[in-house]
């Protein structure tokens, strides 16, 4: 993915960054001092990081006294210098959000987390965002404001719709997923479905692996979302 020299195009590498990775370093205040963990990570419609975190760990008993937060997203695997690769440094605060939405595109994501989401102890998070500091590669380097990191549209609309689109899609639009894979992500084998919908482009997901494609322009409605499809649909059956 290139990288132009404006802030937009910065925040926009910088959300593709984090709808590609499926975990994070975490890092969290332990009276005063810096505690790292790993966990999964999974991003809402505007890119605001999902954490399922339990009560009991070190790191959520950190947030609840002190909720200011950083994450590490690293997208350097696959290249020789590891240096040389993208990673975005995200600070937020972390807050306790009783969402039912939140907690199923999460579980989309993380089917495994399905056995203790439930749980009393485990609570989904959500940070917004304060700012990121973004190293695109060798010598780009950028510190990106909170509100150009999150999708500043409207998002309701398809946020109500988003989980009966995907359901509907892998019922009933198997071979459009499979051709979509195929065409456009260059990914063979079968059982690929649609595990997540965003205005920027589609997450989806095959035997033990994952992908994903960015839509070229946003699509912030569930109307322009199903545009989007059917324009990458024809084309890949073209």
């Amino acid at each position: 993915m290139s990288l132009s020299a404006t802030s937009r195009d910065s925040a926009t590498f910088a959300r593709r960054l984090m709808r590609r990775c499926d975990r994070a370093a975490l890092a969290t205040s332990l009276q005063g001092a810096p505690y790292v963990s790993l966990v999964l990570v999974a991003a809402d419609l505007d890119a605001s990081p999902l954490l399922l975190l339990s009560d009991l760990a070190r790191h959520s008993r950190n947030i609840a006294f002190d909720p200011r937060v950083s994450l590490l997203f690293d997208g350097t695997a696959g290249h020789d210098d590891p240096l040389a690769g993208p990673r975005l440094t995200f600070l937020g605060h972390a807050e306790i959000v009783a969402d039912p939405r939140l907690v199923d595109r999460f579980g989309r994501y993380h089917p495994t987390s399905a056995a203790y989401a439930g749980f009393a102890d485990f609570r989904l998070y959500r940070v917004a965002a304060e700012r990121g500091h973004l190293v695109a590669g060798f010598g780009r380097i950028e510190w990106i404001d909170g509100n150009a990191l999150r999708l500043g549209d409207d998002l309701s609309a398809l946020a109500e719709a988003e989980a009966a689109m995907v359901a509907e899609i892998n019922c009933h639009r198997a071979d459009a997923v499979a051709a979509i894979a195929r065409r456009w992500l260059g990914r063979s084998g079968d059982g690929w479905r649609i595990i997540g919908l965003d205005p920027e482009g589609i997450d989806l997901c095959g035997d033990a692996e994952t992908a994903r494609l960015d839509f070229a322009a946003t699509a912030p409605t569930p109307d322009a979302v199903r545009a989007k499809l059917f324009e990458l649909v024809d084309a890949a059956r073209k």
